[in-house]
């Protein structure tokens, strides 16, 4: 498994995958739907996979002395590891955000979604979005990849859409709340995303798995 991820972080990734991890800063631009820096992170995923196709890494990697199944693992574990990095820093910023800058005019005269634990959840659900739905389809034939990449666009955007708009709807502007103000409720939200995003994750992984094995390369 170490040796297949190592292989995926030399060998197979785009550069692209690393470079989009710093979409994640954009949790600090006033006046922008930030969570298109989820969306971003997971695009520099996808050109690893593009990348990965052109140089038929997925047949050179089944060659390996190893199970199928640790070729869907390693690639998982690889998706994951940019998405949990670009998370910490989307974490890191959010904290700022909610403490030093929480008071910043900038910020409160902000009519997009702010940065706070709700955001967060909403990021998570992106991208187990992505997992579930590029990741998981790509497996099914192991080679076309924009067919299974616009179906997560439409989702992702669907999202994005919604958690600029529902702080707007009477009554739910705690979800669009400041430093720690509804922390309970924030609090909340951000543990619904992150079950999302691990429940998401694992139904795709073991279809993936089931999907790939049964596949004549």
């Amino acid at each position: 498994m170490k040796a297949l991820l190592w292989k995926e972080i030399c060998l197979a990734a785009s550069p692209l995958s690393y470079l989009f991890i710093a979409f994640a800063l954009m949790t600090l631009i006033p006046g922008y739907p930030i969570l298109c820096g989820a969306f971003f992170i997971t695009l520099g995923i996808f050109q690893s996979y593009q990348t990965a196709r052109e140089a038929n890494d997925i047949v050179y990697s089944s060659l390996l002395p190893v199970a199928k199944t640790a070729v869907v693992k390693g690639k998982f574990a690889f998706a994951v590891m940019i998405e949990m990095a670009g998370f910490a820093i989307m974490v890191f910023m959010t904290a700022l955000r909610m403490t030093v800058l929480a008071g910043s005019p900038v910020y409160r005269t902000n009519a997009l979604m702010n940065a706070n634990p709700f955001f967060l959840g909403l990021a998570l659900v992106i991208f187990g979005l992505f997992n579930l739905i590029f990741i998981g389809g790509f497996f099914r034939e192991a080679y076309g990849f924009a067919r299974h990449f616009v179906p997560y666009i439409i989702a992702a955007f669907a999202v994005i859409g919604l958690g600029e708009a529902l702080h707007h709807f009477p009554g739910m502007a705690a979800l669009n709340a400041f430093g720690f103000e509804h922390a309970l409720l924030q609090g909340s939200l951000f543990l619904c995303g992150a079950a999302l995003y691990a429940g998401l994750t694992a139904v795709s992984y073991r279809k993936a798995c089931s999907d790939f094995e049964k596949l004549d390369l």
